[in-house]
C-alpha cells in the first residue's frame, strides 16, 4: 500500500526531534462524545442542516490517505464546507504521537452520505506532535479550540476538553474490534464537539491543542479557497 509522507517537529520532554511519517490508513472516528446528552445535541445540530443521524455511535469512516495535508491553504468545492478541530493520533512504527487537525467536511454532500462528504475534502493537520506517553496520564485535561474567520473577524468556534470525548485507548480498541485488527501506520481523528453558535463555513480556521499540565500548545491554521461548481 502506498503511504503519504509527512514530516513533524516533535516536542518531547527530552527535547525536539523530527518525526518522519508514512501514513497508509486514514480513519475518522465520529460520534465519540462521552456525554450522551451532549452527543445528542451534536447529532441534532447536524440533523438541522439535513444530515441524517448515525446508525450507531461511535462510527469509523475510512477515507483516502492522500487527503492528509500540511498545506496552509486548501481548495474546496463550493461554499458548503466546514472544519472541525480534532486531536489526531498517529500510530507509527516509531511510536504513538498526538497532533491536531481538522476533519473538513462538505456539508452539501453529507446529506447524501457522510463517508462521501469526508472523502471530498482535504484533512489539514499541524506540523507539531507530542509523544502519546507524555500526555496519556492527564489526557482528559487537554484542551481543544478552534477559531473561525469570517469577513475578516475571528471568533471562537469550538472549545472543550479531551475528557468530553472517549479515551483514545477505548477508540482504538473499538476500531480494532470492528475491523479485526488495528491498522498500522495510521492517522486516527478522535472526534469533536458541537460548534458554538452552530456549524458554518469559514474563510480560515485556526486550530489549537493545549496541554495545561506541561504548559505547551500545538497550533495550526488553514485558509480555504472556494472553487466554482459547474454542475
Amino acid at each position: 500500500m502506498t503511504g503519504v509522507s509527512l514530516q513533524f517537529e516533535a516536542e518531547t520532554m527530552a527535547g525536539p526531534r523530527q518525526v518522519d511519517a508514512c501514513i497508509e490508513h486514514l480513519v475518522i472516528a465520529g460520534w465519540t462524545g462521552r456525554n450522551r446528552e451532549t452527543l445528542e445535541h451534536h447529532i441534532r445540530e447536524l440533523e438541522a442542516i439535513g444530515i441524517p443521524r448515525p446508525e450507531r455511535t461511535p462510527m469509523f469512516y475510512r477515507v483516502s490517505n492522500h487527503l492528509l495535508t500540511q498545506a496552509e491553504d486548501i481548495q474546496l468545492m463550493g461554499d458548503r464546507s466546514s472544519g472541525e478541530v480534532e486531536i489526531v493520533l498517529f500510530d507509527l512504527p516509531c511510536g504513538r504521537w498526538v497532533g491536531v487537525g481538522s476533519d473538513h467536511t462538505d456539508r452539501a454532500a453529507e446529506a447524501h452520505g457522510i463517508t462521501l462528504a469526508k472523502q471530498v475534502c482535504a484533512k489539514p493537520v499541524g506540523r507539531t506532535v507530542w509523544p502519546y506517553e507524555e500526555v496519556v496520564a492527564h489526557w482528559d485535561e487537554l484542551i481543544l479550540r478552534s477559531h473561525a474567520w469570517r469577513r475578516g473577524e475571528r471568533r471562537l468556534y469550538q472549545e472543550g476538553t479531551a475528557g468530553s470525548l472517549l479515551h483514545p485507548d477505548e477508540i482504538v480498541s473499538l476500531l480494532s474490534n470492528e475491523s479485526g485488527a488495528t491498522p498500522g501506520r495510521m492517522a486516527l481523528f478522535l472526534g469533536t464537539f458541537a460548534a458554538i453558535g452552530g456549524i458554518e463555513p469559514a474563510e480560515r480556521l485556526d486550530l489549537e491543542l493545549e496541554d495545561p499540565v506541561l504548559g505547551r500548545r500545538i497550533v495550526g491554521s488553514t485558509g480555504f479557497t472556494n472553487l466554482a461548481v459547474a454542475g
